[in-house]
């Protein structure tokens, strides 16, 4: 998110224009479309939390981290740790978090440095 700030404080400044505040950024990521994923594609494990799932469906990146923290076993837990920090970040805005889910998440994320 640092770099991301400076290379638009950056382009802003060459530009003659104000660069938005870092809570209008942080806002905005919460709105764009994340990554989606063929579930055909995913790993066994993570493809067996998704059981209801058809493999031909195509799932958002913040879903799949959402239903493989919350209901996934350690190694799909590390699964959806190590997906894209914007896929992590909007899954943590979502609702419905177990207590401890939320914990394991807000826990790879510091790991990861994305707040």
């Amino acid at each position: 998110m640092a770099q991301i700030r400076h290379r638009l404080d950056v382009v802003c400044l060459e530009h003659g224009l104000r660069p938005p505040s870092r809570a209008s950024l942080y806002s905005t990521l919460s709105r764009i479309p994340g990554h989606a994923y063929q579930v055909s594609l995913l790993p066994p494990h993570v493809r067996a939390a998704l059981y209801n799932l058809s493999d031909d469906a195509e799932v958002p990146g913040h879903q799949l981290v959402f239903y493989c923290v919350n209901y996934g076993s350690f190694a799909v837990v590390s699964y959806a740790a190590s997906l894209p920090w914007l896929d992590l970040y909007q899954a943590s805005h979502l609702r419905g978090w177990r207590p401890r889910s939320r914990g394991l998440l807000h826990a790879a994320m510091r790991v990861r440095g994305i707040r």
